[in-house]
């Protein structure tokens, strides 16, 4: 009977979750379509960044008022406002049920081994194993795209790559309830990195207007519909989840700044930072409102701020060598940390991820019971410490109560006043375990033997967890397996200068430093977070000299971890440098022998469809003839607008002739926000389109519509040159054309000085005569040209992404 039930209860939440929406836009999209796409396009595809001036939009722009500007700004502010609540609220559910799931854990376990150390072992493994279960099993059966840390993911959509499902609702879900059952059951791996998906999710959601699927949208929240505007949103989102990691409002800010984004503007910074801080607010009250004994076992940990102040006072010259030795040694660990999570994630992809979501539940599972029998087992192999006589003022109690956190932990001891330093670290969340490694006035608590075996467990237990199918970070266990070495060193460096005021916790911060900076790369946001977190302004320099020297080492060796593991999901980033090679090629040398597939002004609906069928190209230059039957370009039209058109219907026309007015009928023609595409690049497909015979034989006028104004650089110009150009204006399409022959004006820093006018009229004259020489000359010669500006022919398209 009650198998029976199970089994009825799992198949209602498979069907539940089942019908849960695959695109945030819900059912229906700005033209009344269903949104919905072919199996053949669901790989990467790039995102338009740039603004399409189409009739449409400067139609749509010349309605809108300064009233409108001054409501879009206020929109984009109190998005801002939900942004960091909603990531506040997120983290603190996500903190508050690890820590309970774990002081419930830990208190039942400590109350068993007392009677039976087999049972209790039995039972903390059972525990564990339940908890990854669900989370690995949530991830294979709902929500694919939450599987990791996400920021390779985020870092691509800030690049300008959309990876389909990384912003859908199931991949919030899937990441804040994954998070929970895979650091809860104890895996060597963290919930800081998750958290950036999950403002990210939350960003993007917010900035859709909600979702359709259950009534929860909301139509005056809609009107953030391009690519441009969600990439604000979404930033905002990166920084508010570190900020809810880490406590660490500046270090969120930097964070987004230097590490996933790659596009910045001072307008994006404010917004940003009001983000941040409201995140900390929200932190903030929540920590007040657990104090006070509302959230259960929720303790000192959860949040993460391991607060050394009152640690070491001052450092010598002398103590810079161990200092730097740590940089070099978080360099070689980081950097083989990089390389041996690329080979296991590629064997992974290779071999055994292909065989099913069976498999990579199976291989959770093992790994589940593999850490728990290892932080079972290990603790017994260390014999128990004395507990050390304490000063008249220490706070730090030996051995701690059974089931509270804190460091000496009695595991298994035969006296009341011993405890296991091994244990200290593995019966505590991570959170607690960096806790005691920092702690400060608790010299001589971990032998180096018990560090160093730590060291090694934990270091492979993290490569081999990295790439499972469950929600997983890397900062908590870097900070695990840094703090451990650095320790380590400290040990050696206060054996070595019994005379100076050294403490171990120092060196346990600089290592975790040290490994974050070999492992990821970072340099300033992480300083300001180890700062942050630690709260303690005197280790700032000694944090700097650790980071650069593992960056340094670092670097010789391999990239960053999420530079990495993007390049093995297939992530083609564009970084901040092109390749050296590119000096050495041109424009025209990149497009190589392709073929530039064109459409003329006035096309044939058949035709359009013939071109969208067979291949699945985004973008295609639009060519007219001039009087002398010359050809030109008149402008870019996108992939997604020529769906919009074809599906609507209402542009269609018998005559092959030019539509002469511009604008056409107001009354029928679409409007801007029925050009947006889903946030899940999800869109129309052709296959979703019906044409009658009838459809087929009309034409359509492609002028109102295209991109009057593309970017084109001349054939001769560099890669490298070309490149900064394309990245820096997070371009998708870029025309190559021949070196054009004339020259209608030079535009220089003062053409773009619009004063005003209450300025000096002198000045405004001064400033304004080359233009209108410019002008002059331009009617001119366009004149002698009979009307017709001259335009440049089309050579050849880099794109981005075709798909």
């Amino acid at each position: 009977m009650l198998s029976n039930l199970f089994e009825n209860g799992t198949e209602s939440a498979r069907v539940a979750w089942s019908r849960l929406p695959h695109s945030d836009e819900g059912e229906l999209d700005g033209a009344g379509l269903l949104s919905t796409t072919t199996s053949d396009r669901n790989g990467v595809e790039s995102l338009d960044y740039e603004v399409i001036e189409n009739y449409a939009y400067r139609e749509e722009q010349a309605q809108r008022g300064k009233l409108f500007v001054i409501y879009n700004a206020g929109v984009k502010w109190f998005f801002a406002l939900l942004i960091g609540i909603g990531t506040g609220l997120a983290a603190v559910f996500i903190n508050i049920s690890v820590e309970n799931f774990a002081g419930w854990k830990f208190a039942l376990i400590f109350n068993i081994i007392q009677k039976s150390y087999l049972a209790g072992c039995l039972i903390y493994i059972l525990i564990n194993l339940a908890l990854v279960f669900s989370s690995v099993y949530i991830i294979t059966q709902f929500a694919p795209a939450a599987a990791g840390s996400g920021i390779p993911e985020i870092k691509g959509y800030l690049n300008g790559v959309d990876v389909p499902g990384i912003l859908l609702f199931r991949t919030l879900i899937g990441k804040i309830f994954g998070s929970i059952g895979s650091v809860g059951g104890g895996l060597a791996l963290g919930k800081e990195g998750p958290l950036v998906h999950t403002g990210a999710c939350i960003a993007s959601l917010l900035g859709q207007g909600g979702s359709t699927k259950y009534h929860l949208s909301s139509r005056w929240l809609q009107g953030f519909k391009s690519d441009r505007d969600r990439r604000d949103l979404v930033t905002c989102g990166c920084a508010a989840g570190v900020a809810a990691a880490f406590r660490a409002p500046v270090g969120g800010v930097l964070f987004a700044l230097e590490e996933v984004t790659s596009w910045w503007r001072s307008q994006l910074m404010w917004r940003v930072f009001f983000t941040s801080a409201i995140v900390a607010v929200v932190v903030r009250v929540a920590m007040g409102w657990c104090k006070s004994g509302n959230c259960g076992h929720f303790g000192s940990g959860g949040f993460i701020i391991w607060d050394i102040s009152d640690g070491q006072e001052d450092y010598s010259f002398e103590e810079l060598l161990p200092m730097a030795l740590i940089g070099v040694i978080g360099g070689l660990l980081g950097a083989l940390f990089n390389q041996l999570t690329t080979y296991v994630t590629r064997w992974r992809r290779n071999y055994l991820h292909k065989k099913g979501n069976r498999v990579k539940i199976y291989e959770a599972c093992l790994i589940s019971v593999l850490t728990s029998v290892i932080s079972f087992g290990l603790p017994l192999l260390r014999n128990c410490t004395p507990c050390p006589d304490s000063d008249p003022g220490f706070e730090i109690e030996c051995p701690r109560a059974p089931g509270m956190d804190g460091n000496y932990v009695n595991f298994y001891c035969g006296k009341d006043k011993e405890y296991n330093d091994l244990a200290t670290i593995f019966f505590n969340t991570q959170d607690d375990a960096i806790r005691n490694l920092f702690s400060a006035k608790t010299i001589h608590e971990f032998s180096a033997r018990s560090l160093l075996t730590f060291l090694v467990m934990f270091y492979t237990l993290a490569v081999v967890t990295f790439g499972t199918a469950v929600p997983a970070g890397q900062f908590v266990p870097g900070i695990m397996i840094g703090s451990t070495y650095g320790r380590l060193v400290g040990i050696f460096t206060v054996n070595h200068y019994k005379k100076l005021n050294i403490e171990e916790g120092t060196y346990a911060l600089l290592g975790a430093a040290s490994f974050l900076g070999g492992s990821m790369r970072m340099t300033v946001s992480l300083c300001v977070i180890m700062v942050e977190i630690t709260n303690n302004l005197k280790f700032l320099p000694l944090i700097m000299l650790v980071l650069l020297i593992s960056k340094a080492v670092g670097d010789v060796f391999n990239e960053g971890l999420y530079d990495e593991q993007a390049r093995l999901k297939g992530i083609p980033l564009l970084e901040s440098r092109p390749k050296y090679e590119m000096r050495k090629r041109t424009a025209r040398e990149a497009c190589g022998n392709q073929k530039v597939l064109s459409l003329p002004r006035v096309v044939k609906v058949a035709d359009v469809v013939s071109i969208l069928q067979s291949n699945e190209h985004n973008g295609f230059p639009v060519i007219d003839h001039t009087r002398n039957g010359e050809r030109l370009v008149i402008g870019l039209m996108l992939r997604s607008h020529l769906l919009v058109l074809l599906d609507s219907k209402i542009d269609f026309q018998h005559s092959p002739l030019p539509c002469h007015s511009p604008g056409g009928s107001r009354a029928i023609r679409p409007n801007f926000s029925e050009f947006a595409k889903p946030v899940s690049s999800k869109g129309i497909s052709i296959d979703d389109i019906y044409l009658s015979s009838d459809d087929l034989e009309m034409y359509i006028d492609l002028a109102p519509f295209l991109n009057p104004s593309p970017y084109v650089v001349p054939e001769d110009m560099s890669l490298t040159k070309v490149y900064n150009l394309f990245r820096q204006l997070g371009l998708r399409h870029l025309f190559v054309v021949p070196r054009a022959s004339r020259v209608m004006g030079v535009i220089t820093r003062k053409d773009l000085l619009i004063e005003e006018e209450t300025e000096n009229s002198a000045t405004m004259e001064l400033q304004s005569t080359s233009v209108r020489g410019q002008r002059h000359e331009r009617r001119r010669s366009t004149a002698e040209n009979g009307g017709d500006l001259e335009r440049p022919l089309l050579n050849g398209l880099l794109v981005q992404h075709q798909r």
